[in-house]
Order: C-alpha cells, then structure tokens, then sequence
C-alpha cells in the first residue's frame, strides 16, 4: 500500500479520515454540509433529474448475500486531490490549489464549462443550473461567511474554507499554531458517531495524522493517481 502524501507548500495539509466502521449512514453529515455551505434545495423535479446540489454524498454498498448480507456507508465528499485532474482542465484557471494543499474555487471567475466536472473521477463537483430562492423563512439560516453562488458556476465540497480561515486567524492573532481539534468541518461536528475525523496531518501528533497511518486505511480509486486528502478506514468483518 502506498505511504500517504502529504503535499500541500504550506504550514498545513488538512485531511479528512472517515472509519467506515462507524458509520451508518444516517445523513447527518450531508444536511450539516447544506446548512453550513449554503447550498440550495433544488426540489423533487430537479433531483430526479440528477441535478442535485448536495456537495456531500453517502454512497452504499452490499456485501454478502442474503441473510448474511451487510450494508457499507462511504460518505463521498470532494476528495481534495493531491495531483486533482479537475485542475489542469479549467481554462480560466477558476480552480486551483492553495498552499493549505486544498482544491480552492474562484466562483466569479468559473465560466460553466464543465470540463472540471467531466475530468472529476469522483463525481463530487455540481454545477449550477439556476439562481435559487429561499423562501421565507428559510433565507434567515444563510451562512454570513459563505457566499451565496450563481445559475452557471461550478461548485463543490471545499473542506469548509471559512471555518480553516476562523480558526487559521484566531491562532494568528494570539501568536500560535492552530491546535488539534480547533478547525472541525461541519460534516465532522454533526456526526453522531464520531466516524469523520478532520485535522492536520503536518501535526504529527494530530489525530488525523495518526489515524492516516492505521493498517486499516485507503484511498478511492488510488490506481488513477489522484492522490486524495480525503482517508477511508476499512470497517470490520
């Protein structure tokens, strides 16, 4: 199995560890994510279209047969590619990788090509097919610290940016590292079992970067070179 990479140019490289072995799929982490993130409800219509706009999903998977058959729960938000093929395709350069090792998004400059979409092996990038409306009184629950994005940009799972930068600035200010357990995503804080660890595997005795190096971990689709931020731990028998 191949050692994990931390690349990242900066201080940090923020990872997420998900123990598959915790979680049961209850969808806690994916509503906290719309919450937090803005993210518009498209409706029944649109969904049945594929035109969903969750940036986080949980994938299912069976194993054995029936009686003795087992249910498998992989949340699947954007995988924060070390070497991310969505990257190198855009031709405005509206994503790009931050020093933090993170796929960052330029929502203003994003044209709607699609091309990022296309090349993502995950499926995680969403484009916007409309302006959406929040009706009353649902406007009242927008993030002041997330922008509200518009009909044709792309856009994705981005590790809860802000809540990095709150934490990244409230270190700064008091002449600090950031500490373990200060910068949680908001997927990572509603998870009632606790199966999403997020943390800073540059601090070596972060629980990310401890976690990182268990018997147990792997990467989806390791083979295409992607090299994802985002550790899955296999669950047990």
């Amino acid at each position: 199995m191949k050692s994990f990479n931390s690349n990242g140019d900066g201080k940090h490289k923020w990872t997420m560890v998900v123990d598959l072995d915790r979680c049961n799929g209850c969808g806690a982490c994916t509503v906290a994510c719309q919450a937090e993130n803005n993210i518009a409800v498209v409706g029944e219509k649109l969904a049945s279209e594929k035109r969903t706009m969750s940036w986080l999903r949980v994938e299912r998977y069976f194993e054995g047969e029936w009686p003795d058959l087992r249910v498998i729960f992989l949340p699947m938000p954007c995988q924060q590619c070390g070497n991310a093929p969505c990257e190198p395709v855009c031709p405005v350069f509206a994503t790009y990788r931050n020093p933090d090792g993170l796929n960052a998004m330029v929502y203003n400059r994003c044209v709607g090509v699609r091309f990022c979409g296309n090349n993502c092996p995950y499926g995680v990038r969403k484009f916007n097919w409309f302006r959406y409306k929040w009706e009353k009184p649902l406007q009242e629950q927008l993030n002041p610290d997330v922008s509200v994005r518009e009909v044709g940009v792309m856009e994705k799972c981005t590790f809860c940016m802000q809540r990095i930068r709150r934490g990244k600035d409230a270190a700064k200010d008091e002449a600090r590292d950031v500490r373990d357990g200060e910068v949680v995503t908001a997927c990572a804080q509603s998870c009632p079992t606790g199966a999403i660890i997020f943390g800073d595997v540059k601090d070596p005795e972060s629980r990310a970067a401890k976690l990182v190096k268990s018997k147990r971990r792997f990467r989806l689709l390791n083979e295409h070179g992607t090299e994802p931020s985002v550790v899955y731990l296999k669950g047990g028998a």
